[in-house]
């Protein structure tokens, strides 16, 4: 391999003569850990739109000169487009204000310059990492404004577009299911009857409400951090740096963004991305209860519930000939698992002496991580549910009839009519002579009367007066 040599505050340092990046992430490269874990891409990418706006506005506020802007920016928004994703080679467990992060952006966004303009990499000679492509900013402010915009992004255009249409699903399930009859149930037991559209509404408006949920915690995200630099007291920058930036930011990706109204709190905490967490943690206990219901009322085939057939998507056993699992379901909850962890782990970040110090929060990148991490796999999970699971899923609709007719919990719409204690007096004695309802309440009340209180369908339902 061949290298180059660069310099830093710190001295010389040989570089790989192909890398774009530069002496300041060689340096982390060396001394960070290899987890196999890396900042996230979303991230990276969000740094470029960011360094992009900073060198537009620069230029509007006369620091930078229309060359030097012009240069940053196409190389910034090459950064941007996933075209230097391999230029990104440091280790998402790093110094915790992304400092190195940062650093890997600026002298990749730098060397690119530079070569644009005609010069070598690591030349230096047009554009500098610090004093050009980081002009007035710090790490402090650029990483968590990047965080934001990448999880606003991929919220707007991943997450919230897959809940829409699993929403949408589940409610022409519902529509389409909602003349089927089948036993309820209550603590893992037999309970009154419930038509299995309704059921199905049910995980719909769960859905909804979890987007719901979901959209309005962006709102905390449209609030950036970018003009507070490196302890919110914007140091080195203009003071409308961080307005204008955040303008320049709506502009290029169509979503609102706003300086902060408080840098010294959008620095130093982290609570609008936990609010975020706490969205998506609880949209993935409505995911894991949906996937779980799914899982069981497909159980079987010969010897579970069998109310639903679900698809069979590949075989279920290396020694059982025939076998088919619920794959997608359990793929899903154990997405969901992962989800509440992320949740835990970011709920750490934000903590006063772990995450939150002083003037800024020193565990970003893991936060970052767990934050994207978090929104990929709950896209992912309404994409499973939508594309997999519930197409081509049918209700055993004969089985779900039958079962509703013989639960002995049919016996609670005689209640209204012979009280309580006889009611429970038929349940009992259905039971022990193993009759049915119907035979067991014979004679207590006129048989064409008990033959209308006895319909599961008419019990899915208020009475009429």
């Amino acid at each position: 391999m061949e290298f180059r040599e660069e310099s830093d505050s710190m001295g010389a340092v040989r570089v790989p003569a192909s890398s774009l990046w530069g002496a300041g992430t060689e340096r982390a490269r060396q001394a960070l850990a290899d987890s196999g874990r890396s900042i996230p891409l979303e991230v990276i990418h969000a740094l470029g739109l960011v360094k992009a706006a900073c060198s537009k506005v620069n230029l509007a506020l006369c620091r930078l000169d229309q060359g030097r802007a012009d240069l940053i920016w196409q190389a910034a928004m090459e950064v941007a487009s996933g075209i230097h994703d391999r230029e990104f080679v440091l280790d998402l467990f790093q110094t915790g204000s992304g400092t190195s992060a940062n650093m890997n952006a600026n002298e990749v966004i730098a060397n690119r310059a530079n070569e644009l303009a005609g010069f070598r990499r690591g030349a230096k000679s047009a554009v500098h990492p610090n004093d050009h492509v980081n002009m007035g900013q710090s790490s402090n402010d650029v990483f968590p404004t990047s965080i934001h915009v990448a999880a606003c992004i991929h919220a707007s255009k991943q997450l919230i577009p897959s809940l829409a249409k699993l929403e949408k699903m589940l409610e022409e399930k519902a529509d389409c299911w909602d003349g089927i009859v089948k036993p309820g149930r209550t603590h893992l037991m037999d309970a009154t009857p419930v038509r299995m559209g309704q059921v199905f509404s049910g995980y719909a408006e769960q859905v909804k409400l979890g987007r719901e949920r979901i959209e309005s915690s962006l709102q905390g995200l449209q609030f950036l951090a970018i003009g507070g630099t490196a302890v919110g007291t914007g140091l080195n920058t203009r003071p409308d740096f961080g307005s204008l930036v955040a303008k320049a930011l709506s502009e290029s990706t169509g979503m609102p963004f706003f300086e902060a109204e408080n840098h010294f709190e959008a620095q130093g905490a982290k609570d609008a991305l936990l609010q975020h967490s706490g969205s998506m943690k609880s949209l993935s206990a409505g995911f894991s209860r949906i996937a779980n219901d799914i899982r069981l009322m497909g159980s079987g085939p010969d010897c579970g519930l069998g109310e639903l057939r679900l698809v069979a998507l590949q075989p279920g056993s290396s020694i059982m000939p025939g076998k088919v699992n619920p794959v997608i379901c359990e793929a899903v909850i154990q997405m969901c698992i992962r989800v509440i962890a992320n949740d835990f782990a970011i709920s750490l970040c934000d903590f006063g002496g772990v995450g939150s110090i002083f003037e800024l929060n020193v565990a970003m990148p893991l936060l970052a991580d767990s934050i994207l991490e978090s929104s990929r796999l709950l896209s992912e999970s309404a994409r499973l549910m939508s594309e997999k699971l519930l197409p081509g899923m049918e209700v055993n609709e004969a089985h779900c009839r039958e079962m509703a007719g013989k639960s002995r919990m049919i016996a609670t719409r005689l209640a209204s009519v012979i009280g309580y204690d006889r009611a429970a007096e038929v349940v009992r004695r259905a039971g022990e002579e193993n009759i049915s309802i119907g035979q067991a309440a014979a004679g207590l009340v006129d048989a064409e009367r008990l033959e209308g209180l006895l319909d599961p369908f008419a019990m899915t339902h208020p009475e009429e007066e």
